[in-house]
């Protein structure tokens, strides 16, 4: 959807249409539920929270001003807000990331078990380092890598000056890197055989 699109369902939604309503949560929904789920970990608390974040959207979207920000960013501070909200009251459990984060390694040479197994094997060494990170280093390097947000929205959403939500980032970097890297170049070379 264009942003003039965005705009004209907005309009429309504030209009009473249901059409824009239902037009913008088309468009939002699925980002915004992997945006949760990688955050809180659990698909139900996912779903409640990405319900909350558009019923919260959708009731003050007589607030939301184009140009402070976009809608994409106003709605993705939301969401963030519920999640934290949620991780505030729930401990967050570790689970797999790797099927929401849809991190795609290349198709092995042979679809052999041990391939597999070796690809299995890396997602889930990504996955647990993940869970690993704080929840704001989490967030921001979802919110970069996951969702695709520029360093500016990531301030935005995370409520930051811009070289925090640089620096997060890079944190994270460094997190990761030193959680893979004792299995770092044994899954490399183990994926490489195949």
């Amino acid at each position: 959807m264009t942003p003039d699109q965005i705009e004209s369902s907005i309009t429309r939604a504030l209009q009473g249409e249901q059409a824009g309503y239902a037009a913008l949560y088309d468009v939002y929904a699925a980002g915004i539920y992997r945006l949760c789920y990688s955050l809180l970990f659990n698909r139900e608390d996912a779903e409640d929270v990405t319900q909350e974040a558009f019923v919260y959207a959708f009731r003050n979207l007589h607030r939301y001003n184009g140009q402070l920000s976009s809608f994409k960013t106003w709605l993705y501070t939301i969401a963030i807000c519920r999640c934290r909200n949620m991780y505030r009251k729930n401990q967050v459990p570790t689970c797999d990331l790797a099927p929401l984060l849809q991190i795609g390694l290349p198709a092995p040479k042979s679809e052999t078990p041990e391939a597999a197994l070796a690809h299995r094997t890396a997602r889930e060494a990504v996955a647990d380092a993940l869970a690993s990170l704080s929840p704001r280093l989490r967030e921001a390097v979802v919110l970069r890598y996951g969702h695709g947000l520029t360093y500016r929205e990531i301030a935005e959403v995370m409520d930051c000056p811009q070289k925090t939500a640089e620096s997060r980032v890079r944190l994270a970097h460094d997190a990761l890197r030193g959680a893979l890297q004792p299995v770092g170049q044994g899954l490399l070379d183990e994926l490489l055989s195949f």
